[in-house]
């Protein structure tokens, strides 16, 4: 539980930084595109919660999206870090960093702790309506203290769906344009909320039946991949094979459609 503690209390202390500063001026950059966008604040979050950690935990390793895509380390080194190491915290300082630009709700901050290659802690926090969702591998998942579990559901006509417009335009989000044309003509509706981690949490809530998405890194969806399980739901590859830190495609669901999402989504894979 202190492992939790810890990542609940960084969480917070950056949720109450980043909703301080929301309308005022920061550096915003382009990663790689318009459509991919860092800002200073990310770099300010990222840096606060490694130092929390590493107060209390200082022979623990810390990486986060933002030092990860400046050392311009390679996935297959830090995959092998994650599943080798005995405490790697993994860390999205603001997933939904253009809801965070545009003064728009519903950015989270997303800290995982992976042992030896295995999720062991994760903690989405959304500032926004101040909801910390958190679970620790064998003991549940949580909203503010009480106890989640997915949603029921079989029928796709009676769910809510969620994914994501990846940066990555040609293949990853055409992709999910063909899959939104697929999916909306069975399901009750499709939800954009911009943070893969908030989806994953809420698929963990019981307020959407799955989420998925192309496209994706570790960071986005380590912690939201425990919650999900936590609360009883399933996680895999778009083509059915099971979950692991090299994934390359992501589905979430409450679990009685994710073989019928799996069908669906078979077809306009790009």
């Amino acid at each position: 539980m202190e492992f939790v503690e810890i990542g609940i209390k960084a969480a917070r202390e950056v949720g109450e930084m980043l909703k301080k500063r929301i309308g005022t001026k920061f550096f915003i950059e382009e990663k790689g595109s318009a459509v991919d966008l860092v800002t200073e604040m990310d770099q300010l979050a990222e840096n606060l919660i490694r130092e929390k950690i590493l107060e209390v935990f200082p022979d623990h390793q810390v990486h986060g999206e933002e030092s990860i895509y400046q050392s311009h380390e390679n996935k297959e080194t830090f995959i092998e870090k994650m599943n080798t190491d005995p405490y790697v915290w993994v860390v999205d300082p603001i997933d939904g960093t253009t809801n965070y630009v545009h003064q728009l709700p519903n950015y989270t901050i997303s800290i995982a702790l992976i042992c030896y290659g295995e999720i062991r802690v994760g903690i989405i926090y959304n500032p926004s309506n101040d909801e910390m969702f958190w679970a620790e591998k064998g003991k549940g998942a949580f909203l503010n203290g009480v106890c989640i579990k997915v949603a029921s559901g079989t029928e796709l006509a009676e769910c809510v769906l969620s994914t994501g417009f990846p940066s990555e335009l040609k293949h990853n989000r055409s992709e999910v344009l063909k899959g939104i044309q697929e999916l909306g003509l069975h399901c009750r509706n499709i939800r954009v909320f911009g943070s893969a981690a908030l989806h994953c949490a809420y698929v963990a809530a019981g307020r959407l039946h799955a989420f998925w998405e192309p496209g994706l890194n570790v960071w986005d969806i380590a912690a939201g991949t425990l919650l999900v399980e936590e609360a009883g739901g399933i996680v895999s590859q778009l083509d059915g094979s099971p979950f692991d830190l090299s994934f390359k495609h992501y589905l979430c669901s409450n679990g009685g459609v994710h073989q019928e999402m799996l069908n669906r989504l078979r077809k306009v894979r790009v």
